[in-house]
């Protein structure tokens, strides 16, 4: 199964957490949306996609993304067959109303295409107003929040990752 980790990083949250996804998946390629994303297509060129994206603004995707889902919404392509994995930076207390909001937006696009998903986290442990991330009562990937509890990210993101390889049988 070709892997790849395609993410979107201003304050480099979201890009620690790629490097260590694809070192736990060992991945083919990891993409820096702002330095190394060339064409949707290096998208589909993967079966396991995992997608990272710190939220913005009124839970906006992070600004490298931008482009890119306008291209895959506008010209309807085919995610059937690809696995979807979502993760992502957010700040619970100063913008709890829109936590982690940018994997809800992903979600539903990557969703609409065609694309299943893995990797869904329990929302127990996090404290926010809001989030479009939420899909049938958990998060629909991994939330991470460096700002208010850095504490806790090493053990999220193994306890997603190992949750991740149980659900793909790796």
């Amino acid at each position: 199964m070709r892997v790849g980790v395609f993410y979107g990083s201003c304050s480099g949250i979201t890009g620690n957490v790629a490097r260590k996804i694809a070192e736990a998946f060992e991945a083919d390629e990891v993409v820096n949306m702002e330095e190394d994303f060339d064409s949707v297509d290096q998208l589909l060129a993967y079966e396991l996609l995992f997608l990272g994206s710190s939220t913005w603004g009124q839970g906006d995707v992070q600004r490298d993304w931008v482009d890119p889902l306008l291209e895959i919404g506008d010209e309807e392509l085919d995610f059937s067959g690809k696995t979807v994995a979502l993760f992502g930076a957010g700040d619970a207390k100063t913008h709890g109303e829109h936590f982690v909001s940018a994997l809800g937006k992903m979600y539903d696009l990557f969703k609409e295409r065609g694309a299943s998903f893995v990797g869904f986290f329990p929302t127990e442990g996090y404290v926010f107003e809001a989030s479009l991330a939420i899909k049938e009562g958990m998060f629909c990937g991994l939330p991470i929040d460096e700002v208010n509890e850095p504490e806790k990210t090493q053990a999220r993101i193994e306890a997603w990752i190992a949750k991740v390889k149980e659900e793909i049988g790796k």
